[in-house]
C-alpha cells in the first residue's frame, strides 16, 4: 500500500471533533488576545518614551509598511487589517505628517503610500522594540526558536485552512 493511502485524512468521528473542539477554541482565543496584548505592549514603550502622537495600530501600521510603497488595499491583503481602519488610519497618518501619498502613475484611482521620515522614527520604534523582544524572549519568556517554528508552522497551516474555508466555500 503506498504512503499517500496510509497518510490520507480520516473522517472525523465525533470522538476526534470532541478532542479538538476545546483546543481550537483555545487557540482561537489565544490568538485574539495575543493581538490585543502586542497592541498593549507597543502602546507600553510608546508611554515609556512619552510619545502619545501615535496610537498603537497606528505604529503596527507603520512598521508593516517600512520601506516599502504600497495602496491601502495592499495593506489590506498583506496585513490583514479591515478595510475602515486601513482607510481612517492612512488619512490620519497622512494628516500628521507619517505618510506620504500619492497618485499611481499607472493607475490614477489607487493612492500609493510610504512612510516619511517621521513615520520611519515610528517604525524605527517599533523594530527596536522587537529586537529588544528577539534578545529576550528566550531566556526571560521561556519560548525557544524550535518552539516558535511549531507555532509558526501550525498558524500557516491555521490560515490556510480558514483561506480555504473561504476560497472553496467549504
Amino acid at each position: 500500500m503506498s504512503a499517500a493511502l496510509k497518510t490520507a485524512p480520516q473522517p472525523a468521528t465525533e470522538e476526534r471533533v470532541s478532542e479538538v473542539r476545546p483546543v481550537y477554541l483555545e487557540a482561537l482565543t489565544l490568538v485574539e488576545r495575543l493581538h490585543r496584548r502586542l497592541l498593549d505592549v507597543i502602546k507600553d514603550e510608546f508611554d515609556r518614551r512619552d510619545r502619545g502622537d501615535v496610537n498603537a495600530v497606528q505604529a503596527l501600521l507603520l512598521y508593516n509598511i517600512g520601506d516599502k510603497e504600497l495602496t491601502a488595499s495592499e495593506l489590506r491583503t498583506r496585513g490583514y487589517y479591515l478595510g475602515s481602519n486601513v482607510s481612517y488610519n492612512v488619512k490620519k497618518l497622512v494628516e500628521m505628517g507619517y505618510l506620504h501619498h500619492a497618485r499611481s502613475r499607472l493607475d490614477r484611482r489607487a493612492v500609493r503610500i510610504s512612510l516619511t521620515p517621521k513615520g520611519k522614527e515610528v517604525h524605527d520604534i517599533v523594530a527596536q522594540l522587537y529586537e529588544k523582544h528577539a534578545a529576550t524572549v528566550e531566556q526571560i519568556g521561556g519560548v525557544s526558536s524550535e518552539e516558535f517554528r511549531g507555532l509558526n508552522q501550525s498558524l500557516t497551516r491555521l490560515e490556510r485552512f480558514w483561506t480555504d474555508q473561504i476560497r472553496y466555500r467549504l
